[in-house]
């Protein structure tokens, strides 16, 4: 039996597979009599609502002199912490980001009347990061800003099993990769085999970034000290990851 029409037959399924998808080639494939394949590249997403929230809170004020934005920092700092302890939140569950106290610059106040900039001749500031379960957010997020928080407001969105929503993608990655090369195969004329080799890329996470737009006391007593509004409203994101797999199949 002349062997040439199944060389032929074979290069021309592997080339239909190097043509559709050549940049993400994972080996090469020997060609021949004894290897016959079909190579198909696929791309799918899985997604499932957050169940993390990390919301960013902080606080900033001005004061005459050193001593008194300290005070009112250390006071303010420890209401916030107290406030959130005290919900439940767990120390561990709360970094934080930046604290600093310093002279204020020239440029903030070049605007301001002689008296309002005497009393912002220092800045206080510190911000951290909560850690708290995503139908809790708008609740920690409320409770901080009672205590005197009035910077940020920013949160991300997570899962906590990104591994699990990862290998949710790749596996309807592959079924997709499986789908297409049987309608490959089907028509060629020929029967899909085996799965003879798959690669997979996962998507590189994307934070899922949402203001609550908290910003903005500048001195003279807290958010807590004026009006108690309801939390706000805050729905939690849905979180995607998608998978690229190359799949390499036999033909029979």
């Amino acid at each position: 039996m002349n062997a040439w029409p199944i060389l032929a037959r074979t290069f021309a399924i592997a080339s239909i597979g190097c043509l559709l998808f050549p940049a993400v080639r994972a080996q090469d494939i020997k060609i021949d009599k004894s290897n016959r394949t079909i190579a198909v590249t696929a791309t799918d997403s899985a997604e499932t609502m957050a169940d993390t929230a990390l919301i960013h809170i902080g606080f900033v004020f001005y004061a005459p002199d050193a001593q008194a934005a300290y005070a009112e920092g250390s006071k303010t700092s420890n209401a916030i912490a107290k406030a959130l302890t005290d919900a439940g939140v767990a120390k561990d569950a709360m970094e934080s980001d930046s604290e600093s106290i310093a002279e204020t610059q020239p440029y903030e106040q070049e605007k301001l009347p002689p008296a309002e900039q005497a009393q912002r001749k220092f800045r206080v500031q510190q911000s951290w990061t909560v850690k708290t379960k995503a139908n809790d957010a708008a609740k920690i997020l409320n409770l901080a800003i009672d205590a005197g928080a009035n910077q940020g407001g920013q949160i991300t969105w997570a899962v906590t099993d990104e591994n699990a929503l990862e290998a949710q993608a790749a596996g309807k990655a592959l079924a997709r990769a499986r789908a297409v090369a049987s309608q490959m195969a089907q028509g060629l004329g020929i029967k899909l085999g085996d799965l003879l080799y798959a690669s997979n890329q996962a998507s590189e996470p994307r934070p899922m970034m949402r203001s609550a737009g908290v910003m903005g006391m500048a001195i003279g007593g807290t958010l807590a000290e004026k009006s108690a509004p309801a939390p706000l409203s805050i729905h939690p994101h849905k979180i995607q990851r998608s998978a690229t797999v190359y799949a390499v199949f036999a033909i029979q």
